[in-house]
């Protein structure tokens, strides 16, 4: 028979084999490898009927897009993936594509197929061909206007032999989960091409809090962003998660280096410091590392050259996950440390020229997030325009606990002077930033990626209120009172203002609300100082989401002058810190 591990005859090898593992999992429930057959060829049979060669597809179920992907192909159809349905994505396919499969709005009406049975049939797959076209991907890149980059089947079959070369035997029979999205290529290679040419049980759901993991049960491997991995709560590496967390064979992560912190705090709560893929749409995987204490190298993939462009020091690549083998210039910067392994030194796309002085975008960053008042911060250069004849730099900052409560107590114009001052020594005075954003949490694309466009239109849309002055409160019924200790139970009404925007999927609490109920009610039970010095100790261990109940936990320590605090439920903690105030008490 053909062999299953091979992407172009996967399909082409006939059911019954010996191994009996499932397809994929769906709510609990195992989906079959003949369920897969069946679907693929109904998809297959209604495609092969249909007028025109490309079809867009967008399925949030990777079990069904999975079938419907190989059906298309099986039909000799080009599929076309956007990252999102939002009517301007739609708009744009709708010139390009000659039908809609899955979960496009009704006025594009998608195709569908009967239902199938799970029993085994006679499908007659057929190998697929190296040289079709098979997918047409979008990336936003830095400018957020969507580029289309063509796949044809031999870049993406060599990809996932690459990838079973490379780490195969390490994650060995595991199951996939996911949070990432297979619209885009990282997640469709990692979470649908390369487990089901291996015969790996998908999870048909991305799952979107991490805590989702502990319902694993069996050995598992996580495909995952920096963006997910930067909020990591820490009740994962709790004693009743410790099983689960166990049977995790792996973690990947890609969209961006994960800062040396990041992966070292993954690893002591996941258990497993992620494995990082390095590349993009354009070039697929280029290189791979698994940050140690001592070592953040990348060390190239099997079968791809490389060298050094001089000059820039850029980097040049030429691979078969390229549609030929001519040398693709990158846009890195790296160090080469000996014939397989570089260091990556930043992005040349980031350096800029302002007032004749080359500025990196990435330096300021790393001089932003360096200061206790920021969280996460982005910058970009703002070209000239009617209304501002200069260039000048942009800063859209997530402020840390400390840094929201400085903006409350100061103002703007006051946090701005003090970040550009905390940056002034070793930043040239034309780089420091002009405009400035703050924001509850940097805009996110299913990439996991910020782009510039969103970042751009945060500055077209009237500027939204991070720090609140005088909080909503919710329902409150007071538990336990002591002169310096009080516990309430607060109601987090559904409706709650606080939770629009943050975010539209799954709305949780932002941090800084909470701490502001925690000075709220502090200040309602005990003679606090009235001046606000800085916090210690603070987490945000576990969402807080519409409708919860949560008790709140407040002591004064009069000696100290502080506040401590802690949110918990029966879920667990929330959350939790302790808040410095000084000057003169106020009588109570």
């Amino acid at each position: 028979m053909s062999d299953p591990r091979n992407l172009l005859t996967l399909l082409s090898a006939p059911s019954g084999c010996a191994d009996e593992r499932p397809f994929a999992w769906r709510d609990g429930r195992a989906l079959s490898w003949d369920y897969f057959l069946a679907q693929a060829a109904a998809w297959r049979d209604m495609l092969a009927r249909q007028p025109g060669s490309r079809f867009a597809l967008y399925s949030s179920d990777s079990a069904h897009f999975a079938s419907i992907l190989f059906g298309a192909w099986q039909a000799g159809k080009t599929v076309y993936l956007p990252g999102d349905v939002l009517p301007a994505t739609c708009a744009n396919l709708d010139a390009l594509v000659d039908g809609y499969l899955g979960e496009f709005p009704p006025q594009y009406a998608p195709l569908t197929i009967a239902a199938t049975s799970e029993q085994p049939i006679k499908h007659g797959f057929k190998a697929l061909q190296p040289d079709f076209p098979g997918l047409m991907i979008f990336t936003s890149g830095s400018t957020g206007e969507p580029q289309a980059v063509p796949k044809f089947l031999s870049q993406l079959a060599t990809e996932v032999a690459t990838l079973e070369q490379l780490f195969g035997e390490r994650i060995g029979d595991a199951g996939i989960f996911a949070t990432v999205s297979h619209q885009h290529i990282y997640g469709l290679l990692f979470k649908v091409l390369w487990p089901v040419s291996q015969r790996r049980a998908i999870h048909a759901q991305q799952i979107n809090y991490l805590e989702e993991l502990q319902a694993a049960g069996r050995s598992f491997v996580l495909i995952s962003s920096p963006a997910h991995l930067k909020r990591l709560p820490a009740e994962l590496a709790s004693t009743q998660n410790a099983s689960s967390l166990a049977a995790m064979r792996a973690i990947f992560s890609s969209g961006g280096p994960l800062p040396p912190e990041v992966a070292a705090e993954a690893g002591r709560l996941l258990g497993s410091v992620p494995i990082e893929v390095y590349g993009s749409s354009e070039t697929g995987g280029v290189a791979w590392r698994q940050r140690s204490s001592d070592d953040d190298s990348w060390q190239v993939m099997p079968a791809i050259a490389w060298r050094v462009a001089a000059g820039q020091e850029l980097l040049e690549i030429r691979s078969p996950h390229l549609p030929d083998m001519e040398w693709y210039a990158m846009a890195d910067q790296v160090q080469a440390l000996d014939q397989r392994r570089f260091r990556l030194q930043g992005r040349v796309d980031r350096i800029v020229k302002v007032e004749e002085k080359r500025i990196s975008l990435d330096a300021l960053e790393r001089q932003l997030k360096a200061q206790a008042a920021v969280a996460d911060a982005k910058v970009l250069l703002l070209d000239q325009s009617a209304s501002q004849p200069r260039q000048r730099i942009a800063a859209f900052v997530v402020l840390s606990a400390l840094g929201s409560q400085i903006l409350a107590a100061q103002g703007k114009l006051a946090l701005n002077r003090q970040l550009r001052d905390g940056m002034a020594h070793a930043v040239e005075p034309v780089a420091l930033p002009r405009s400035w954003r703050y924001l509850e949490a940097l805009p996110f694309n299913s990439q996991g990626k910020t782009t510039r466009a969103d970042l751009l239109a945060l500055l077209e849309s009237p500027e939204a209120p991070v720090a609140i002055k005088r909080p909503i409160l919710p329902a409150t019924r007071l538990l336990e009172q002591e002169p310096l200790r009080v516990l309430l139970e607060l109601a987090v009404p559904a409706d709650l203002l606080y939770f629009d925007g943050h975010f539209a999927e799954a709305p949780i609490l932002p941090g800084v609300v909470q701490v502001d109920w925690a000075v709220s009610y502090g200040r309602e039970y005990f003679a606090l100082a009235p001046q606000f010095l800085g916090m210690q100790a603070l987490k945000f261990q576990r969402v807080i989401t519409p409708g919860m109940v949560v008790q709140l936990e407040l002591q004064h320590d009069l000696q100290k002058s502080s506040l401590s605090f802690r949110m918990f439920s029966a879920a667990g903690q929330h959350a939790g810190g302790r808040i410095a105030f000084g000057g003169a008490h106020v009588s109570g």
